[in-house]
């Protein structure tokens, strides 16, 4: 009978556990702020601060990124957004690893948690957000004393203090040094001098400096004394009198225009536009049509007016994507003289352009200048060019390649993240209608968001493409090239493409409809073209044949699953 009894009541205690289990995984892991942590909008200091949590407050955790640094939940308060981990909570890395990885915009799953003890401390210091205690940097980082030295990843702006509304006060170049003394406290903007003697504020994520090498610096004010001997000697130099205008009012103000696209379309990238090309497009529920132009410096526009009246004779809409020569980019007038020729464009009526192609690496800009910033010169020129011609030609700001090779910006190339950051701070958002991105290595479907056989990064999934590049711009998001690679019918990839090596011309079909349907409903996505339609039988060391919807045999299993 004891035993009987003893048996009941571990049952019985089993029992209580599991629906406790149950209630915590309902309310996600509710965990207690240690010191003063900043609540952003996603995963990283470069974003905007929702709110800043006091030690005590409770937040219900609901997911994390892949190295649980991150993790998403929301507070006692009700403000959703993300927390930097590490020393933060009153909770394990390991219980924060037991969350699942989620996206930043995926709907919260977790209720509002029961309020915890704030503590009230009317003299604390200032904020450090994402460090794991206020008197020491995390990782281990030393407090500096001789100050950090970083270069600079664009042409940027010094300001008066860490924000952009403050005033002018110097500015860096692409490669620039920078001495730096102090950061803002919420790890976005750092203060320094260049080696002219101006000391100013610029957007840390537009420089080299590291997590560690920023959090090594104190928290400093705006107008704080400079602490550091000025770079080449001499005491700093005296602010302008007239503030010169910032990185947005340093381009011409925008052409106000609206451009006719609306809604969600899509189409495909040529080679010719014949009868069996547009055959197959018509089967497929296509309506828009892309070809590249290379533009050379004289070039005159009135060449395209033939293809551009053909294909609206057929039915669709067309897409010019205008890249340059690399080697002409750097001549006197040249941003004019492009904005002349795809002014040119929109007058013959051309529906949208793409001003370049890939301008994050050199082999589409020049080794050296390769920066946002030096892009959104020629973006802000063409916008109004167009705009001034033509009000209902779509200006699509260049895709990126999308990359982490550089791991980071360097003069031979930029990843496209920080790529586009550089875009946005310039204030590049203006002069577009849509914000161009390329997705063409994809080796699983487009509703994964993790479990890609090469690791976790954001080029390798669909979604993660979508919302980065919608949210640095806030604008609706066109895919200039969307493919998946195949050899199906070829034989092997070379070596550069052998990721792909697995992927069917079945999959090919299935993973191309999945993405367009995915576009279509996400309200982010304004146009599709599939990359590409007819470059079939090109398969060399750029094997862009394994890309073409129509496959070596004629046949294109993908027009028949899209037009379904």
């Amino acid at each position: 009978m004891k035993q009987r009894g003893f048996l009941f009541r571990l049952v019985f205690l089993s029992m209580i556990l599991a629906t406790m289990v149950g209630v915590i995984q309902a309310q996600g892991l509710v965990a207690a702020v240690q010191s003063n942590l900043s609540l952003r909008v996603c995963a990283g200091t470069e974003w905007r601060r929702v709110a800043t949590l006091p030690a005590g407050m409770n937040i219900a955790l609901d997911g994390r990124i892949t190295d649980s640094s991150w993790a998403r939940g929301i507070t006692q308060n009700g403000d959703i957004g993300w927390i930097y981990t590490p020393g933060n909570l009153n909770v394990s890395m390991d219980q924060i690893a037991s969350l699942p990885v989620i996206n930043c915009d995926e709907p919260i799953s977790v209720p509002v948690p029961p309020p915890g003890n704030i503590v009230e401390a009317p003299s604390a210091p200032a904020e450090q957000p994402e460090a794991s205690a206020p008197q020491a940097p995390a990782n281990n980082a030393a407090p500096s004393t001789s100050g950090v030295t970083v270069t600079a990843h664009g042409n940027l702006n010094m300001r008066s203090g860490p924000d952009t509304s403050y005033r002018r006060v110097g500015g860096v170049s692409y490669g620039d040094t920078l001495l730096l003394d102090g950061q803002d406290g919420n790890l976005n903007w750092v203060r320094g001098a260049n080696n002219r003697g101006e000391v100013g504020w610029v957007a840390a994520n537009l420089t080299s400096i590291t997590l560690n090498e920023i959090l090594s610096l104190p928290a400093i004010s705006a107008d704080a004394p400079f602490s550091l001997p000025i770079p080449g000697g001499g005491a700093p130099a005296a602010a302008p009198e007239e503030a010169a205008p910032d990185t947005n009012a340093a381009l011409p103000p925008p052409v106000t225009s609206n451009s006719a696209v609306r809604g969600f379309s899509y189409g495909g990238h040529i080679r010719e536009l014949n009868t069996n090309t547009a055959n197959y497009m018509y089967s497929a529920g296509m309506t828009w049509v892309k070809i590249q132009v290379r533009y050379n410096q004289g070039d005159d526009p009135s060449g395209w007016s033939g293809f551009i009246n053909l294909a609206h004779s057929l039915g669709f809409r067309v897409l010019l994507g205008v890249v340059g020569n690399p080697g002409q980019v750097l001549n006197g007038g040249y941003n004019d003289a492009y904005a002349g020729y795809v002014a040119g464009l929109a007058a013959l009526g051309v529906d949208a352009v793409e001003i370049w192609n890939e301008p994050n690496i050199d082999r589409e800009w020049p080794s050296g200048h390769i920066s946002g910033g030096n892009y959104t010169q020629m973006l802000a020129a063409s916008y109004n060019a167009i705009k001034s011609v033509n009000a209902n030609t779509m200006v699509i700001s260049a895709a990126p390649a999308p990359t982490g090779y550089f791991g980071g910006c360097s003069g031979a190339g930029c990843d496209d993240q920080p790529f586009i950051q550089q875009m946005a701070a310039a204030g590049a958002a203006r002069y577009m209608d849509c914000a161009g991105a390329h997705y063409n290595e994809g080796i699983v479907p487009p509703s994964w968001t993790s479990g890609d056989p090469r690791g976790e990064f954001h080029t390798r999934y669909f979604g993660s493409m979508v919302n980065i590049y919608y949210r640095t711009f806030g604008k609706p998001v066109c895919f200039t090239e969307l493919g998946y690679l195949s050899p199906e019918g070829y034989g092997p990839l070379p070596g550069g493409f052998a990721w792909a090596g697995d992927t069917s011309v079945g999959e090919q079909a299935a993973w191309l409809d999945g993405a367009i349907s995915r576009s279509r409903s996400s309200g982010r996505v304004r146009l599709v073209i599939v990359w590409n339609v007819d470059f079939t039988g090109i398969y060399g060391d750029d094997p862009m044949g394994g890309y073409a919807i129509i496959r070596p045999d004629g046949s294109c299993p993908a027009c028949a699953t899209l037009g379904n």
